[in-house]
């Protein structure tokens, strides 16, 4: 039963959303911070965050997990060796969203999705 079991769907067909979070879960771990708007940000935050709690264990079988979202071994390489080193000794809310305010051409809600540095 699906009871109580929301699911941001972005105004996507399922596809179109697992592709949009990953590609935004990869720019994110590429550049450490990206703009985008507030429910893309929203939606987003939740796999990043137990992507770098997987990549915490660095095991192999974390590094495998991590690629069936990011579809790059060294980009997968970077979030266990160096993003999740990071924040070992953290137990959560490695992510920050910043309001940004309103798009000027389509008055969307912005925000910048960042890793929090220690």
């Amino acid at each position: 039963m699906r009871h109580r079991n929301k699911i941001n769907a972005l105004s996507r067909a399922s596809d179109h959303r697992k592709a949009l979070i990953h590609n935004l879960m990869k720019d994110l771990f590429e550049h450490g911070s990206i703009m985008t708007t507030l429910p893309k940000a929203k939606a987003v935050r939740p796999y990043v965050e137990k992507a770098i709690t997987k990549g915490k264990s660095g095991t192999v079988a974390a590094r495998r997990h991590l690629y069936t979202f990011l579809q790059d071994t060294k980009l997968c390489n970077k979030v266990v060796d160096e993003i999740s080193k990071l924040y070992m000794y953290r137990p959560g809310g490695y992510t920050r969203i910043l309001k940004l305010g309103q798009r000027r051409g389509d008055a969307a809600e912005m925000a910048i999705l960042q890793l929090v540095k220690e």
